[in-house]
């Protein structure tokens, strides 16, 4: 759900400081953990260290995510994968048998 129209777009004032304070085209990275704030167009050509819950994911800001939210740009979880040993096993026993294809790049079926 969005935030209301009369309040406005939620910006951290002190990140807004701390890009103000910065000269444009600076290679300094600013760190905040205000993954809720809202990207404004005074945040392009930065780059932002948004926290993840562990570290700090660098973010270059574009005119694209003008308008988006810090959290969106650096991803709380990690997908590993389903299935444990019996997938893992099953997966490199169809890699094992599968023969190599033909570098001619011509399918050996038709003529």
């Amino acid at each position: 759900m969005s935030r209301s129209s009369k309040k406005g777009p939620y910006i951290d004032q002190k990140l807004v400081l701390k890009i103000q304070a910065l000269s444009p085209g600076s290679k300094t990275v600013v760190k905040t953990w205000s993954r809720a704030a809202t990207i404004t167009p005074e945040m392009v050509g930065f780059t932002i260290g948004v926290h993840n819950g562990k570290e700090h994911i660098s973010v270059r800001v574009v005119e694209e995510m003008v308008g988006h939210k810090l959290g969106e740009f650096s991803p709380t979880r990690r997908f590993v994968r389903h299935g444990g040993k019996i997938q893992k096993a099953a997966e490199t026993a169809v890699s094992a048998s599968a023969p190599s294809a033909p570098s001619s790049g011509k399918s050996a079926g038709k003529k």
